[in-house]
């Protein structure tokens, strides 16, 4: 187990992540490059070793209702690749879940949506007789039976929804 110091010493390693001295000597570092509105990355690390990492839009780890794994037990390694893992997910930009009642009126929005990549090409969204089809101009690249299937695909292929 790490003590405080350690703990503090890796996440002031991380030049992205800016501290914040709270009450009772506890500290949180926040993440200004979230594309979401959270920016907290680590919450109340004490100086009894305890503390928290946000995972909230992570898979695979035990979270409390606010999305936070506690840290107490970590081991540096299991600390820096959750952090790391943690400052990726909150890079990414990924679309909000809406209610149903607003889903149909969202994909009416969206039936021909235009995405964009680093590289300035564009990929056209469509939804066409209840499938989501992705076309590179005139051409089929993919198709999906749902919205969030298709924005999936196309945030991990590095397209952005155009402004």
């Amino acid at each position: 187990m790490l003590n405080f110091e350690q703990k503090l010493a890796i996440l002031d390693s991380y030049p992205q992540l800016e501290r914040n001295n709270v009450s009772l000597g506890r500290v949180n570092y926040h993440y200004e490059d979230s594309r979401h509105d959270k920016k907290t990355v680590a919450f109340h690390l004490h100086p009894n070793g305890n503390g928290y990492i946000y995972a909230g839009l992570l898979r695979g780890y035990e979270t409390d209702d606010k999305g936070y794994v506690n840290i107490r037990e970590f081991s540096e390694p299991e600390l820096r690749s959750l952090l790391e893992a943690s400052m990726t997910s909150l890079s990414h930009y990924v679309p909000e879940a809406l209610p149903a009642s607003k889903r149909k009126k969202k994909a009416q929005q969206e039936a021909d949506a235009l995405w964009e990549n680093e590289d300035g090409q564009i990929l056209t969204l469509k939804l066409e007789e209840d499938l989501w089809y992705i076309y590179a101009g005139l051409h089929l690249e993919m198709a999906f039976e749902t919205v969030a299937e298709a924005e999936e695909y196309l945030i991990e292929e590095g397209f952005k929804p155009q402004a």
